[in-house]
């Protein structure tokens, strides 16, 4: 990632309360993603929480990703 697009996000996380929640809840998935992801079996309950993080990580960085193009 180039310095020019970390200073905007930096920016954005101070800023604007939309990103900031955005980035701090994908954060937390991916800590939660890799927990289970590191886990040696998967239940099968474990598995459709891993997908539905996944999905839910995913939904979040596509709002940082918009919100980022709204800036640049």
């Amino acid at each position: 990632m180039s310095a020019k697009i970390e200073e905007l996000i930096e920016k954005l996380v101070n800023e604007n309360e939309e990103f900031a929640k955005a980035k701090h809840a994908h954060a937390d998935l991916a800590k939660r993603v890799d927990e289970l992801e590191n886990k040696a079996f998967l239940t099968p309950q474990d598995e459709l929480e891993l997908k539905t993080l996944k999905k839910k990580k995913l939904a979040f960085k596509d709002q940082m990703e918009k919100i980022l193009l709204q800036y640049q």
